[in-house]
């Protein structure tokens, strides 16, 4: 792929001439309804880079694909197709932010790493598509390959590479498991079978109960806090906080609780619909029957509910929407966290009057103190389309309430030993079970429940501090590929954990934002993805073996990595910050403070390029340092500073290891974090 990245910086000077007309048949598509490919669209572009663009479909479905295919310089006879959580879009590669936020822009890197990309609707021109993802995006991968050897004049393999995350992970994991379409897949930050609606309920009843203590609980667990994050907290907030804490959600995470609110609210919603599919007498059994906590009504919970009706004053829709600039997706300002989240959040707002009588929504955001949106799912969509002002409607949050504890009342199994904290010392149930196992049902749109069986090879990217899809998630899953794999399962698999990451990655800074910036808090796993990508590449191609595993511990639903990175293994780098030889300094206004960093990758997974510090929490990293080798893997780095106001500032220092420092991509992240307090 060398060569291929130096040929990319040329990529504005190259023309690739469209030639023959391409002709489809379909007939190697193992499915019969993809049997009837056509193409409507095969065309030049120079935008956003030099590409030929051909788009089409399958005739009697609603699955539609595109391919972009570089310049045949620096093309080397493989693909990349990326799955988005949400289906319905075969065009998001010119529009990343419609990505999910866990994505970022394929195509440059993908013809940098010497592919064409294939993405696809996955069949669906809906987001609430109900066909098989998996399927349809396996159709499109076949489907590409017979068209690459006709755009490129040349016959052979042409390999192929998938990757998604969150609900694009599942998506990726049915790739491989279900359909032969490819021979290597990244999923990153993934569910298992038992995360929907678990994740959710666990989270949304923490946040009910530690509203208002959240920041005294994340400065206990900051570098130079206390450690003791229940300290302060009542005793039925104390269980809120270990529960969601064994059940896998990482403390660390909890900085970003309005974000969490606003952004993840809409998503439960959109579940609430399938939970009361599958189970509706459960919440009824909630509030009516022993063993419930609806039942035993607690006084937080009685102050929670609220039940009330109003009318309609306006309906807008997303064109009024986006001119003033009102969110229209969960990728929206919804999700920025800026602001507090109201106690309507989740409410089932019903219809009672109107062409939309009986239809049922949730609330997931307030933008002006009479203007909510909401997020529904599959019972709810047709309904809204029908509302108008004027409706009667009714807030009302017992549906929601209900579903917050809805994970204390199933099994999944004993591989998911998280639940093991609503059993008794004898192996008994503490509350009422649900005849309904939620974790064998195929919830994620994937087309499929996860087995760990594939014949692929994968790298599973987790993020250390996710709080959608918690960690020990991944190490369930290769847990499953052991037990399906065996010894061979080193041949096929690889699971790396990236330490100081999120579900999504860390929002940009702006000027007016709060400090310190999520940027000196959280890194991306985005560069990993890449690096992971590219090591698979050379696995199935070459048989280059890549970095091992991560080696950590699960500890109470916790996962846990070591302190150096010789320990850690896989590609991140580990980086550790002292001030004045500890995680706390108190000083003066003016008063130098010297601060003294390590950097550390794992052998032999690359070279430390940058280390840069932030210092007082805006995100910019403003000041480089030069590094001292102290070994081939490791550095140090030193410096001094002085800060000019009072305050509690986080300083962090961000080390940066590539493997291939000739490319854009691949740059590795970690940070290394101090508290200083200046009086």
């Amino acid at each position: 792929m060398r060569s291929t990245v130096l040929l990319y910086a040329l990529l504005p000077i190259l023309c690739l001439a469209i030639g023959p007309p391409i002709t489809v048949t379909g007939t190697s598509q193992p499915d019969a309804i993809y049997k009837s490919p056509y193409i409507d669209v095969d065309e030049q572009r120079t935008k956003p880079h030099v590409h030929r663009y051909i788009h089409g479909g399958f005739n009697g479905t609603e699955h539609r694909f595109s391919f972009y295919f570089p310049p045949a310089s620096i093309y080397e006879n493989r693909f990349f197709q990326g799955l988005p959580a949400v289906p319905g879009n075969e065009n998001a590669m010119l529009e990343p932010t419609r990505l999910g936020g866990v994505i970022d822009d394929i195509m440059p890197f993908a013809f940098e790493s010497g592919g064409y990309v294939v993405e696809s609707n996955q069949g669906s021109k809906t987001m609430l598509g109900m066909g098989n993802p998996a399927k349809a995006n396996a159709a499109a991968a076949i489907l590409s390959r017979e068209v690459a050897r006709q755009v490129y004049g040349k016959e052979g393999r042409v390999y192929g590479y998938v990757f998604g995350g969150s609900g694009g992970g599942y998506k990726t994991i049915s790739a491989v498991e279900i359909t032969d379409a490819f021979d290597g897949a990244v999923p990153f930050i993934i569910g298992s079978p038992a995360s929907i609606p678990n994740v959710f309920s666990v989270q949304g009843h923490a946040m009910r109960l530690l509203d208002g203590k959240f920041d005294e609980i994340v400065d206990a667990i900051e570098p130079g806090g206390s450690g003791d994050m229940y300290a302060g907290l009542n005793q039925e907030q104390k269980d809120a906080l270990l529960e969601v804490t064994r059940m896998g959600f990482p403390p660390h995470a909890w900085f970003r609780q309005k974000k969490i609110a606003t952004g993840y609210t809409g998503v439960f919603a959109s579940l609430l619909d399938i939970v009361r599919m599958v189970d509706p007498t459960y919440f009824t059994d909630y509030w009516t029957k022993p063993g419930y906590l609806g039942y035993e009504m607690p006084e937080s919970l009685r102050k929670a509910r609220f039940n009330a009706t109003t009318r309609i004053k306006k309906v807008i829709m997303t064109k009024e929407a986006m001119d003033r600039g009102l969110p229209v997706s969960l990728s929206g300002a919804r999700g920025s966290g800026k602001e507090e989240s109201p106690a309507a959040f989740g409410a089932t707002l019903k219809f009672l009057s109107g062409s939309g009588k009986d239809g049922e929504v949730y609330i997931s955001g307030l933008v002006e103190k009479d203007i909510v949106t909401f997020g529904f799912g599959v019972l709810g969509e047709g309904k809204i389309r029908s509302v108008k002002e004027g409706d009667s409607i009714q807030l009302d949050n017992s549906v929601y309430l209900a579903a917050l504890t809805y994970h204390r009342h199933q099994d999944p199994g004993p591989l998911y030993t998280v639940w093991n904290q609503f059993k008794n010392e004898d192996g008994s149930y503490k509350y009422p079970q649900r005849k309904v196992e939620m974790s064998k049902l195929p919830l994620s749109g994937s087309g499929s429940v996860q087995s760990g069986k594939f014949n692929a090879k994968m790298i599973v990217i987790e993020a250390g501090y996710d709080e959608a899809a918690y960690p020990w998630q991944a190490d369930w899953y290769r847990t499953a590929v052991l037990m399906n794999q065996g010894e061979k399962a080193d041949e096929h698999f690889r699971l790396w954990v990236v330490d100081k990451a999120m579900h999504t990655s860390p929002d940009q800074p702006k000027k007016n934002d709060p400090k310190p910036a999520e940027n000196t808090r959280i890194v991306s796993y985005t560069p990993v993805i890449q690096q992971a990508l590219r090591d698979l590449v050379l696995w199935v191609e070459k048989g280059v073996t890549p970095p091992p595993n991560s080696n950590y511990t699960v500890n109470d639903g916790q996962v846990l990595l070591p302190a150096t990175a010789a320990e850690r293994l896989s590609v991140q780098p580990v980086v550790n910050l002292k001030v004045n030889g500890k995680d706390r300094a108190d000083v003066a206004v003016g008063q130098p403070v010297e601060f003294i960093g390590t950097v550390e990758v794992p052998p032999p997974t690359g070279t430390i390029t940058t280390t840069k510090f932030d210092f007082e929490g805006d995100g910019t990293f403003p000041v480089t340092v030069a590094f001292e080798k102290t070994g081939y893997y490791t550095a140090q780095v030193k410096t001094t500073y002085k800060f000019a106001k009072a305050g509690t500032y986080f300083p962090a220092l961000m080390g940066i290891a590539q493997r291939n420092t000739t490319s854009q991509f691949g740059k590795v992240a970690n940070l290394g974090r101090v508290r200083i307090v200046v009086k």
